[in-house]
């Protein structure tokens, strides 16, 4: 029997690279493998309580459309707006009522997140009460549609830890038969780095643009951007944690041609930096152009996409939702 999948991407700015070898690029090979299922988190979105509407009505749409552009096949997997099915928020409250607030104040990004928080005029700090429910609105996401597996990137393995254990927690209380769903980590270019400054991920928020590439780029200024590129003075190209910037750009460079990063390594071991930049710069600018070239068409299909998407993704979660409700004596 196939097994499901589902994962979630927020629309909270234009995507980059670093989220289409990181995730997207990732989806497009599991939906010929798994029943799949890609929804845009919008509901995830307002977490940091700085919502704007009309920005967040133009970003749904736009992921929807670079999802497409990038190969998600509708006729091969289910894309929706999680906004779309309130079972999300619902079994969520269920969940948080379950969770503890250590469990919750424990996770990572709660504490990272809620330490750039806004600062008040009278020195008190504005942390928002959506950031710290997140994980158990990541945890419906998921336990709803009976997921076998989760794409995610190495920053939310804590939360999908909590995920399987408020499983657990539910299955034994209430009698219940949720699957307990299992992780799936890209290994090569799990986690595209900045141009700029490769110690940091490659973030779709980074202050500056000359560090990220972004998917509606245009692709000769992608191309400059890599050119200009962090690197060091050695000029010899080579895997190493001390090459911060040239392992950045050997992981870009083995994602987009599929090959392994040893392999990668290997075609440029006579290279120069200039040498090497110009390979990397040149499979980045092509892979934009290929994007970008059917994002126009993609566009025109998204609201019968999701319409189609949100039918098919109730049809799974609206049983496994009335199944929790009733364990819990909502009959």
């Amino acid at each position: 029997m196939i097994k499901r999948l589902i994962s979630g991407i927020k629309p909270t700015g234009d995507l980059t690279l670093g989220n289409y070898i990181g995730a997207i690029k990732n989806f497009v090979k599991l939906q010929d493998e798994y029943e799949s299922y890609y929804f845009v988190a919008d509901l995830h979105s307002l977490t940091m309580g700085d919502n704007n509407a009309d920005e967040l009505e133009k970003r749904r749409k736009e992921i929807v459309a670079t999802y497409l552009a990038c190969g998600l096949d509708p006729n091969k997997c289910t894309i929706f707006y999680q906004s779309d099915i309130y079972e999300h928020t619902l079994v969520q409250w269920l969940l948080t009522c379950e969770s503890t607030m250590g469990e919750l104040s424990r996770m990572t990004q709660y504490k990272d997140k809620s330490q750039v928080a806004l600062k008040q005029a009278n020195g008190t700090e504005k942390i928002p009460v959506g950031l710290f429910m997140y994980p158990t609105l990541m945890a419906s996401d998921i336990l709803i549609y009976d997921a076998d597996f989760v794409p995610i990137g190495e920053d939310q393995v804590q939360h999908l830890e909590l995920t399987r254990m408020l499983a657990e927690r539910i299955n034994k209380k209430y009698q219940l038969d949720l699957k307990i769903p299992t992780g799936i980590i890209p290994k090569e270019g799990a986690r595209i780095k900045s141009l700029s400054d490769p110690t940091a991920k490659m973030s779709k928020s980074e202050k500056t643009s000359k560090g990220t590439i972004y998917l509606n780029d245009d692709p000769e200024v992608a191309y400059k951007k890599i050119m200009k590129s962090v690197t060091d003075s050695e000029n010899k190209v080579y895997i190493s944690n001390d090459k911060p910037g040239i392992l950045n750009l050997l992981n870009i460079y083995a994602a987009l041609n599929n090959i392994t990063l040893v392999e990668a390594e290997a075609q440029f071991k006579d290279s120069n930096y200039v040498e090497f930049k110009t390979a990397v710069a040149t499979v980045v600018k092509n892979e934009l152009v290929k994007i970008q070239a059917k994002y126009e068409e993609a566009y025109k299909i998204v609201d019968s996409v999701t319409k189609a998407g949100a039918q098919k993704a109730k049809e799974i979660c609206a049983p496994i939702t009335k199944k929790i409700l009733s364990k819990f004596g909502f009959k």
